[in-house]
């Protein structure tokens, strides 16, 4: 059962979670959502608001999942990675990845989470864009890219969700 909790409330090293646990980022509704793995963001203040800076890279298919909604949600579940390795790999348009991760989705505050999560940010979008290459001070993050420079997805943090 999750209990509702304020973000500055949250136990824990949000940057080592993000990094070391992941997070799945997911977006949509009972007709159609999709979610994946991700291990960059950014948790912090920004515009008097406690808000989550979701990176997604175009070719994603939950891109246009975030795109399209004024919700998303970031959410955690420990150290087990067999979620991850599904999400993280695998594309929702090829593959049904509830069915495969066994998670039991839960729509509510205009998007979708999974009941299986230890710890739910649920966002509200803020601020889109996407990076650009030349606004890169420095070339060393450039190794990470091709041609798919990731979107920044600001969200003000509405809820977050703890068990």
């Amino acid at each position: 059962m999750f209990k509702e909790i304020s973000a500055k409330d949250i136990d824990g090293n949000l940057i080592k979670a993000i990094a070391n646990e992941w997070m799945l980022i997911a977006a949509g509704n009972e007709s159609n959502y999709n979610m994946m793995t991700a291990s960059w963001g950014f948790i912090g203040e920004m515009w008097g608001n406690d808000c989550a800076v979701a990176m997604i890279r175009p070719t994603r298919y939950t891109w246009k999942f975030v795109d399209k909604n004024d919700y998303f949600t970031l959410s955690f579940y420990g150290i087990a990675k067999e979620i991850h390795k599904v999400c993280g790999s695998q594309s929702g348009r090829d593959v049904n990845k509830t069915e495969l991760t066994g998670l039991t989705p839960v729509f509510s505050d205009g998007t979708v989470y999974f009941d299986e999560a230890r710890l739910v940010l649920v966002c509200k979008k803020q601020y889109v864009e996407q990076l650009n290459i030349n606004n890169f001070c420095d070339n060393e993050p450039l190794k990470w890219y091709n041609d798919d420079l990731h979107y920044m997805v600001i969200g003000k943090i509405e809820k977050v969700l703890i068990k």
